[in-house]
């Protein structure tokens, strides 16, 4: 599996495939639309803990001595840290590239002394590397604060899957639904919180997504929901995917989702393919991802904001009806995977002849 042979390369993943976070998603569908195209992908599921790495993750990565010279080499950019040192080793002899959905020193729940070190990890492996795919225009501006010029970074953004219109619960009770993984980034607690300001509404909510990345996280989700008064209402159903995810779109009435940071935000544009209505937070890329049409995005960490534009969604049925119209049509006026997979290969074949 050589560079002359433009349709091979290594793809190297933090952990498992099957934790289906959104970067994973991106990742094996891009790799899926270019298996189907002839593609020769051979995937390496690299073990430990990421971003913060420890010793498995380290070791794991020294399986990059094992790579053949002149083979191409796509990282996902949260098991970049665990390379460090070793890829700016090998980075000559290979042909590396990364997919980066955010900087990993951008991580929620980091500390001041890891965000900082990542940082500037990253900046060095960011240069070793020779071209660099990312999911937004945003990501593009945010990677030029590690140095990397424009001209070495490639925008793909997330594709979709055609989808059924979501016809929604049929209710009164307006059914809300937030598809993320449990972890401190996507803001479960202060979703939470500012739903617990809406008790005097009817509505319930589903959060369908993994709830062992983040033990922590998921133990004070889960605390949350009891100290607000909302077990009732609230239920944490897990991983869910294929039909069983399609039925939670097709369940909901809203898409929620308080994330403190997105690098582009795959589950917004699920959601809108369904035409549901949004109500996010901006953080990252969100702003850029849903338009005004099809929800209220607010401030990150503004109680206020998310509980007024919840309690809007909620309680007032023209309002949502008419951002879920607005859903609907920039929905359909998203890319498809095959275009997202069409732009990776192209920074690959740049990449391969650089």
């Amino acid at each position: 599996m050589s560079a002359h042979r433009a349709t091979a390369f290594h793809f190297i993943h933090p952990g498992p495939v099957s934790r289906m976070s959104g970067g994973t998603r991106y990742d094996l569908r891009v790799v899926d639309e270019l298996q189907r195209a002839g593609w020769d992908i051979a995937i390496h599921e690299l073990a430990g803990r990421f971003p913060v790495v420890d010793g498995v993750a380290k070791a794991a990565a020294m399986m990059i001595e094992n790579i053949p010279d002149g083979d191409t080499v796509v990282f996902d950019g949260l098991v970049l840290p665990a390379f460090d040192d070793a890829l700016v080793r090998h980075a000559a002899r290979l042909v590396p590239l990364a997919v980066v959905h955010h900087p990993t020193a951008d991580e929620t729940g980091l500390s001041d002394a890891d965000s900082a070190r990542l940082f500037d990890i990253e900046t060095q492996l960011f240069a070793a590397l020779r071209r660099i795919v990312v999911p937004s225009p945003a990501m593009a501006r945010r990677l030029a604060d590690f140095g990397v010029a424009a001209d070495r970074i490639a925008v793909a953004e997330p594709g979709i899957e055609p989808a059924t219109r979501a016809p929604g619960s049929g209710g009164d009770r307006a059914a809300l639904l937030c598809v993320a993984t449990l972890t401190p980034r996507k803001g479960h607690v202060a979703l939470l919180e500012a739903l617990s300001d809406c008790a005097d509404l009817d509505w319930t909510l589903v959060c369908a997504g993994p709830t062992d990345s983040d033990p922590s996280t998921t133990a004070a989700i889960e605390a949350a929901i009891q100290r607000l008064g909302l077990s009732a209402r609230v239920r944490l159903v897990g991983t869910q995917v294929g039909a069983a995810l399609d039925a939670c779109y097709a369940a909901a009435d809203v898409f929620v989702l308080a994330s403190r940071y997105e690098g582009y935000g795959m589950v917004f544009a699920e959601a809108m393919a369904r035409g549901l209505p949004i109500v996010a937070s901006g953080g990252g890329a969100v702003g850029d991802t849903v338009p005004d049409a099809a929800g209220i995005v607010v401030p990150v960490d503004d109680r206020a904001a998310l509980t007024a534009a919840l309690r809007r969604m909620i309680a007032d049925p023209e309002f949502r009806k008419a951002r879920a119209a607005g859903a609907w049509t920039a929905g359909q006026a998203l890319p498809r995977w095959s275009d997202t997979a069409a732009r990776v290969a192209d920074a690959i074949a740049v990449a391969q002849s650089a």
